[in-house]
């Protein structure tokens, strides 16, 4: 494996601090949110120092301006502990020539009963942004042979090659995530970082997250039904079923939305919306959400899994496979302002990422595990969400790609179609 690249986060990071006064970082703890700000910040204020914490919230009380002195870009790590910052922040930038003066990360949103704090939206002051963890383009296990940008912009693909990874390298990627520390430490040990994150997930982070006490059992449950649950458009009412079996409690369809939106704040858990070609259609928004976690090592984790385990089933296997991909498509395409969503209409006909850009123009992917049945399977889907969509829009589809698990090259086949293995993909 090559050393890992520059973040795919850092570009989009360059770019929003040259348009607007602060950014705001998001995501999972332990996905890299603080090292990549440090590169961009002069001066630094660290809330998740327990002693910092203390002393800047008793500060904050007196007078919060004092916090945000220091030299420009400032980062604020961890703010959302000290919900006061937002407004402060947003009037400093208001008062304020130029752009770039603070970076903020958050590894959760701020308590619902925090929220009165904020008085102002931040709308044209703060930008967001969603981190996630790496993609194999940033941890050096894909060759960027395939560019989904130069896709966008009409290219047609030669042959090419990619990095061939076996279907037990796969495996063993899924299992170990791309946690960054994880990517760096390598080796069965990398694997214990998903099964701590996990743990931590179940018995502090769920509750701490909003200040609810929750039963660390039940949030154990949740995430095994989930994670069994992966790449579907699940109810609540399924879940429940799942966590009631073991269960002597009522457990509520409510309870369980609670325990889920709580795992949403913390970014564990990102679906996937809807899309349809026509704008207007209900389809687009009755349809549910795929349900993915934020990365396929935690469906793993709390699976009590490892890469034996998904070779010895390979249709949960194909599942999880399914998550990386979708969170790799997630982060190559935001670099051009793009996002991912999904599509099934009545007939059954699915296809497991649209790939949308605000110009309109869209990609559509299939995501396989390999293996020349599944790759037809994949085709045929693709053919026939084509000529659906030929006959509603006056746009066609950018590329059509199935992507795969295996594969030693990368191609575009007669009929227009790109066959591509994860391992070739880059931004």
């Amino acid at each position: 494996m090559e050393k890992y690249r520059q973040r795919v986060a850092d570009t989009v990071l360059a770019k929003k601090l040259e348009s607007i006064g602060a950014v705001l970082v998001e995501g999972p703890k332990w996905c890299g949110k603080t090292t990549t700000c440090k590169q961009f910040a002069k001066s630094i204020l660290d809330l998740s120092d327990p002693d910092v914490r203390e002393r800047s919230e008793r500060l904050a009380e007196i007078g919060i301006k004092t916090l945000l002195e220091g030299d420009e870009p400032r980062l604020i790590d961890e703010w959302q502990v000290i919900p006061k910052f937002w407004d402060a922040i947003r009037y400093h930038v208001d008062h304020s020539d130029g752009h770039g003066h603070f970076l903020l990360t958050g590894s959760a949103v701020v308590p619902e009963k925090k929220r009165n704090e904020l008085k102002h939206t931040g709308t044209g002051r703060i930008s967001r942004m969603k981190m996630r963890p790496m993609s194999l383009w940033e941890s050096g296990e894909s060759s960027g042979s395939v560019c989904l940008k130069e896709l966008f912009a009409g290219k047609t693909l030669d042959v090419v090659r990619c990095l061939d990874h076996n279907l037990e390298e796969v495996a063993y990627i899924v299992c170990r995530g791309g946690w960054p520390k994880a990517v760096e430490r390598g080796g069965d040990a990398a694997l214990d970082y998903a099964h701590e994150y996990v743990e931590a997930i179940a018995e502090s982070d769920i509750s701490r997250v909003d200040d609810i006490p929750r039963s660390p059992e039940r949030a154990r449950r949740l995430l095994r039904s989930l994670a069994r649950l992966q790449a579907t458009q699940t109810s609540i009412s399924t879940i429940r079923k799942d966590m009631s079996a073991n269960d002597d409690l009522t457990l509520s369809e409510v309870t369980i939305s609670s325990y889920i939106n709580a795992l949403e704040k913390i970014f564990v858990v990102e679906n996937v919306h809807a899309w349809s070609p026509n704008l207007r259609a209900k389809s687009s928004v009755r349809v549910a959400d795929t349900r993915y976690f934020v990365d396929p090592s935690i469906a793993v984790a709390a699976l009590g899994a490892g890469p034996g385990n998904l070779m010895d089933d390979l249709a949960t296997f194909g599942l999880f496979f399914e998550t990386m991909a979708v969170r790799d498509l997630r982060v190559y395409s935001e670099v051009s302002g793009g996002y991912v969503e999904h599509y099934h209409d009545k007939t059954g006909l699915e296809c497991d990422a649209v790939i949308h850009m605000r110009n309109g123009d869209f990609g559509l992917v299939e995501i396989k595990l390999g293996g020349e049945t599944l790759i037809e399977e994949g085709i045929k889907t693709l053919q026939k969400l084509s000529l659906l969509i030929d006959g509603k829009l006056n746009r066609k589809p950018m590329f059509k790609m199935v992507l795969t698990a295996v594969g030693d090259y990368a191609c575009q086949r007669p009929d227009g179609i790109i066959v591509c293995p994860i391992s070739a993909l880059c931004p």
